[in-house]
């Protein structure tokens, strides 16, 4: 019997091509806004459908299709696979889906795009940009003396795909990279490598701080004033990761007692932020709506990882991605 692939149907308008020439037997199930699946011509409704692999795409976002697609997935009489658009999986509806014996695997497609945004950023505020432009405004010739990367100390915290790719980046400019993981293992990017445990030991070290863990019991307000007695003033803060992996109000603290000069926010607590948010305001906090993602060559990454994936689950191989529960939040 041919594999069941469940799929937005705008995501199968975007992918059927490419899906067709793999020439694997597979028979592609589209669900449209209603949340049934078309089915040989006819509308199914989820309750009536198993489905071995399910491809769930940032599609679903601009249609409204959220609730409606994490519904279908739930409401289906099993699903075998789901693979998701996301990086992290903090939202509870995926521990629901899990629980039900539906094996997840989530993204890595993210990964170059956001490592870009944290090189961009960070890049930005080291380099005296600004003062370059004062300069040239009022035509003053002058030497504008500033820090090169090379000289920096990074600490990334967590050192899955977007970790990776970030080091990849840094280790570009012959930064030293310091990595907070799982286990303590280095390689050619990493210098030291050590575990929650040994945060005291690299926080006084770091001139950029990268969070890009998952949120779960251990990480969820972390980054509190322990966190920040430890940091080497002058420091960079860049969260990717989630929001409510820092206490907010111990980050203010810190960034106004000088003992961190800069934080860069992409993830918050609630998105959107309420408008009376102090972060949105602080002088020394950037502040962007996470984007991070949204570079321009993520969608066709979510693709190929998805192509690959599917020629693994036919063909009986391990899946790129997949997700052990026992890391949920």
């Amino acid at each position: 019997m041919p594999v069941t692939v469940a799929m937005y149907e705008k995501s199968l308008a975007q992918i059927s091509d490419r899906l067709d020439a793999l020439g694997l037997d597979v028979k592609v199930l589209p669900f449209g806004k209603d949340g049934n699946f078309q089915v040989d011509g006819a509308s199914v409704s989820p309750g009536d459908v198993d489905v071995d692999y399910f491809w769930l795409t940032n599609h679903i976002n601009p249609d409204g299709m959220r609730d409606t697609a994490f519904k279908t997935i739930l409401d289906c009489k099993s699903v075998g696979v789901l693979q998701t658009f996301n990086a992290g999986l903090d939202d509870p509806v995926y521990r629901e889906i899990s629980d039900k014996g539906t094996r997840i695997c989530n993204s890595s497609a993210q990964g170059v795009a956001i490592a870009e945004y944290v090189m961009a950023h960070v890049m930005s505020l080291i380099h005296p940009i600004d003062k370059a432009r004062e300069l040239q405004a009022g035509k003053e010739w002058s030497l504008i003396p500033f820090r090169e990367l090379s000289r920096t100390n990074w600490l990334i915290i967590g050192y899955g795909p977007i970790g990776q790719e970030i080091a990849k980046r840094v280790k570009a400019f012959d930064a030293t990279i310091d990595v907070v993981r799982r286990s303590p293992q280095t390689s050619e990017l990493i210098d030291r490598a050590g575990t929650t445990a040994d945060l005291e030991k690299f926080l006084p070290d770091a001139d950029v701080i990268v969070l890009a863990c998952a949120l779960n019991a251990e990480t969820r307000d972390f980054v509190d004033d322990s966190f920040f007695a430890n940091v080497k003033k002058g420091s960079i803060l860049v969260n990717i990761g989630r929001g409510a992996l820092i206490v907010d109000d111990a980050l203010i603290k810190a960034l106004d007692e000088e003992r961190l000069a800069q934080a860069v926010l992409d993830v918050f607590r609630q998105e959107p932020m309420q408008q009376d948010d102090p972060l949105w305001s602080h002088p020394k906090i950037r502040v962007t709506p996470h984007t991070s993602f949204a570079g321009d060559g993520g969608r066709a990454r979510w693709d190929t990882l998805f192509l690959d994936n599917i020629k693994r689950f036919v063909k009986g191989e391990p899946l790129e991605m997949e997700f052990d529960p026992k890391n949920f939040p």
